[in-house]
């Protein structure tokens, strides 16, 4: 059993002040992720290589992810939330700059991974944060401002890249400079954020029996977002969109998110989440899949990857809800860092047979590969409400 626990004094500022550099560093960090995301994919797209390798490449982050992932939470414990920030900000912008440095495939492979390893902290350490601070009648509220926060900024990353450009040098430049944003609404906080205490547990193998809906919903949600942040830009490329345009396809899919967040909660709130579950991973799947449908240089397109975005999008929250029901606690703990690990982990899987899937047949590919994925979501869904009534 683990348990992630804190004395935090609050003192009359309240749970909302003491968030407050959680939520700007978060914007940063969505900001910075917006704008580097499709930088490798593209560049890799140009040189020549097939997707197959640009979908590897783009793997090795949540390959770095799952090796450093289960350890985070104590060494937040060890050297305290801020100064592991710090330090993971650091490496990731340095990380970033090494993309400068080379054109190799394997490079990047190698930089990718360790900008996975260290590129999750900031995420883990900050829901850990979160939960730490907050009451359980706030929890949903903060949950969904983070979120907010985090998508916003990440809608305006590709309109950075419009400004400095998707090749060369300078766009990953850029990015690293705007990874370092993360660390300055947190420095003031260095002594003032949450101490993190972490004890040993036994494992992650109950978490998976006791919540399998939950975690599939984890693995579908993380492998269409991931896949769609590598391979949107790629998509459009190879349909004739200019490389710019095509990483605004990406701002198009987290404004979804951000306008139908509040109203899929809601539902959530208010009916059998299973089947809110089962109806998004549907729509989803219907959504990717008509993708290839549109053509890719009209409007259209715009509001299907708008739709698919926000509603595939939620799949991760209403997944976060159904473990919720399940876990409380010192056991909530654990639950979520397994859940993160098998968000990372459909990316992994993703990635590669996606690339694969559109050297094979195509544009399409990218549509039947998610559609596929989502219709398992779906058919779990629908036998967990079978089978619970």
């Amino acid at each position: 059993m683990s348990a992630i626990r804190a004395k935090v004094g609050l003192g009359a500022t309240g749970p909302w002040r003491s968030l407050v550099p959680v939520f700007v560093a978060c914007a940063a960090i969505g900001l910075q992720s917006g704008a580097v995301m499709p930088l490798v994919p593209l560049a890799l797209e140009r040189q020549g290589e097939d997707k197959l390798t640009i979908g590897i490449v783009a793997a090795a982050w949540a390959l770095g992810m799952l090796t450093t992932g289960p350890h985070i939470p104590r060494l937040a414990a060890r050297f305290g939330a801020v100064p592991l920030i710090l330090a993971a900000v650091l490496a990731g912008s340095l990380c970033t700059v090494g993309y400068t440095l080379t054109t190799h495939p394997v490079a990047w492979f190698l930089l990718s991974f360790v900008h996975g390893a260290v590129g999750g902290v900031p995420w883990v350490v900050s829901e850990i944060w979160m939960n730490l601070v907050v009451d359980e009648k706030r929890r949903g509220r903060v949950m969904a401002i983070y979120a907010a926060m985090f998508a916003g900024g990440m809608a305006l990353g590709p309109f950075v890249l419009q400004i400095v450009g998707v090749y060369g040098p300078v766009p990953f430049l850029t990015c690293a400079g705007l990874a370092l944003l993360v660390a300055l609404p947190l420095l003031p906080y260095r002594y003032r954020a949450p101490a993190i205490r972490h004890h040993a547990d036994s494992g992650y193998g109950a978490i998976f029996v006791a919540a399998p809906l939950a975690m599939l919903a984890a693995f579908a949600g993380g492998l269409g977002e991931q896949v769609a942040f590598s391979f949107l830009p790629v998509y459009a490329v190879s349909a004739g969109v200019a490389p710019e345009t095509g990483a605004l396809w990406l701002s198009a899919f987290v404004v979804g998110n951000v306008a139908l967040q509040w109203p899929i909660g809601w539902l959530a709130d208010h009916s059998d989440r299973r089947g809110v579950l089962a109806g998004l991973a549907t729509v989803s799947a219907a959504l990717v899949i008509g993708l290839t449908f549109v053509p890719a240089q009209s409007l259209a397109i715009v509001g299907v990857i708008m739709l698919w975005g926000g509603i595939s999008f939620a799949i991760y929250p209403v997944g976060l809800a159904l473990l919720g029901q399940r876990f409380s606690g010192g056991d909530i703990a654990r639950a979520n860092t397994a859940f993160s690990l098998i968000y990372v982990v459909g990316g992994l899987v993703g990635r590669p047979l996606t690339g694969a899937a559109m050297d094979a047949v195509g544009e399409p590919g990218l549509g039947w590969t998610l559609g596929f994925f989502y219709a398992i979501a779906t058919g779990g869904a629908l036998l967990a409400m079978r089978r619970r009534g």
